[in-house]
């Protein structure tokens, strides 16, 4: 009788194992959620690496259950540069890309990483989030397989110099060895702004300036603050010669697997993680001025519109614009603050 009966159990277990696992799929497809891994070099704490906490709770409060993304800091995931392959590859769902990542691969968008094209960041999100952005988005993902959704502020780049000079155009930088990053397309930068510039890789560039082998240097204040800049210089010119921004973007390949009421919800988080971003990074970079004058360093304004007109010039006499579409230089020169339209 015993017999009988741990055999009727076994079989009931064996049923109910099988009604579990053929019901297991469907449960898990209807509870499932869909991986976003996002890949990025930002450091942890960095507004970069935080406006991606904003993106997932964003999508977290409007489409519970429905994702599950994934942050993946300091390049450990893919380095730095290789996730726009990546995410064509299908390895990869997102990526904050730069425009330098995006030229690469379609030359007429060079045009995006010249010096004095974007004036601010209200100017990046005019062109970006406009008309303009439109275009860029449809031709990123016809040719890459991307699909941009958000454009979020990188910083502004400023002359650091290592003596004090009175500067107001390019010709006052003149004979200054200036480093500068040593692809060519830097260079050509460094030399549009008046200066000899110098190729140096960035953990050279503290006991350079220390020493006199380099006159100066150009990043974002918060960048020379961390890098300690300012205790090997006298000087920021406030040149703001390049605007940057990086681009929320997700693979074309996760992007048509969402419906449109998800794909809507993904854009208005990447917007709003990217206005995150923007806020406390212009905030950031407004205090620190402060910061440099109470240690000491000159803070200098320079003819702004007079390195412009230099720098668009140089760069419209230049191999780099044979690429540029007709037109684009004067539409971007012309989109106004603030006037984007948020789709």
């Amino acid at each position: 009788m015993i017999h009988i009966k741990d055999r009727i159990l076994s079989l009931a277990f064996l049923l109910l194992s099988i009604v579990f696992l053929l019901a297991a799929p469907e449960q898990a497809q209807a509870s499932g959620s869909m991986v976003l891994k996002i890949s990025t070099p930002a450091v942890p704490g960095d507004w970069h690496a935080e406006m991606l906490k904003v993106f997932r709770e964003e999508l977290e409060r409007t489409a519970p259950g429905e994702f599950d993304v994934q942050i993946y800091l300091n390049g450990t995931l893919f380095n730095q540069g290789a996730e726009p392959a990546q995410m064509k590859r299908g390895n990869l769902e997102m990526a904050l890309v730069s425009m330098q990542d995006i030229a690469k691969q379609i030359p007429e968008y060079s045009i995006f990483t010249a010096g004095y094209l974007i004036r601010s960041p209200e100017h990046q999100k005019a062109v970006f989030y406009g008309e303009i952005g439109q275009e860029v988005v449809s031709r990123v993902t016809e040719v890459m397989d991307i699909h941009l959704l958000s454009v979020a502020y990188l910083g502004t780049r400023q002359l650091n110099l290592r003596k004090f000079r009175l500067v107001k155009t390019p010709a006052d930088l003149k004979g200054v060895k200036l480093r500068m990053p040593g692809s060519k397309a830097w260079q050509f930068l460094g030399e549009a702004l008046g200066a000899s510039p110098t190729p140096m890789a960035f953990n050279e560039v503290y006991l350079a300036l220390k020493t006199g082998t380099i006159d100066g240097q150009d990043n974002p204040l918060p960048t020379n603050q961390k890098a300690k800049f300012h205790e090997v210089t006298e000087q920021i010119v406030l040149t703001s010669h390049l605007v940057d921004g990086l681009f929320l973007s997700i693979s074309d390949k996760a992007w048509t697997k969402l419906s449109l009421g998800q794909q809507q919800k993904v854009v208005a988080a990447a917007r709003k993680a990217a206005d995150f971003n923007d806020e406390n990074r212009i905030r950031d970079e407004k205090n620190l001025l402060d910061f440099f004058r109470s240690a000491g360093l000159k803070i200098t304004e320079p003819d702004v519109e007079a390195f412009r007109s230099h720098v668009q010039n140089a760069y419209l006499n230049s191999e780099f614009s044979k690429d540029w579409p007709e037109g684009l230089l004067n539409r971007i020169n012309a989109a106004e603050s603030g006037a984007a339209s948020r789709r």
